[in-house]
């Protein structure tokens, strides 16, 4: 194929995409641009999706071949309903030592220079369930980078806490400092194991 063949092919070429108009055109690149993102990033992924399912069913394999361990074996036994509920209730600080996790918020909030502007309190005790919720509403003051490290934070240092609800406001734009309500929940146990 010499120079002249492949200057005639390139007018072809050239000639058939200006028929196609704007809208072929656009087809055809999008055509052109799928192929390429195929072979480029859908390709590799299937492989890597291939080996991780294969690693995922030998792992499944493996458990179930395992044999159910016993005490003493290294392994935690299999518990009834009844234990495994009295291990869940035993995670949960009694309700009397709530002074003791809000001592804990405080501290994650002055580690962090976030202003605690008063707080709201409530228990909340349902019939017939072990444990009570310690509703605790706290507006703050900070900048948000600290605010996200109190948050984490007091999250971290009282694993029974839930952070429920968040309300964020800013003065204006240029304000480093927000104002923020945060409602973290505290289940407690009520004893009754």
């Amino acid at each position: 194929m010499g120079l002249s063949d492949l200057s005639d092919t390139l007018l072809r070429i050239r000639w058939q995409t200006e028929r196609l108009g704007t809208p072929g055109k656009t087809g055809l690149g999008l055509i052109i641009f799928s192929g390429v993102f195929f072979l480029v990033a859908v390709l590799p992924r299937q492989t890597e999706s291939s080996a991780l399912m294969l690693k995922a069913e030998t792992m499944q394999a493996r458990v179930k071949a395992e044999p159910v361990a016993h005490e003493g074996e290294g392994m935690r036994p299999r518990m009834s309903g009844s234990q495994a509920l009295k291990v869940f209730y035993a995670f949960f600080p009694n309700a009397d030592s709530t002074p003791f996790w809000i001592g804990e918020v405080v501290q994650a909030a002055a580690k962090h220079g976030v202003e605690i502007n008063g707080t709201e309190y409530r228990m909340d005790r349902e019939k017939d369930v072990k444990l009570a919720r310690y509703e605790m509403v706290l507006p703050i003051r900070g900048q948000y980078p600290l605010v996200r490290g109190f948050v984490a934070d007091a999250l971290r240092a009282v694993p029974a806490m839930a952070l429920v609800d968040v309300a964020i406001k800013r003065e204006s734009v240029e304000s480093e400092l927000l104002e923020a309500n945060l409602k973290f929940n505290l289940y407690l146990s009520e004893g009754k194991k």
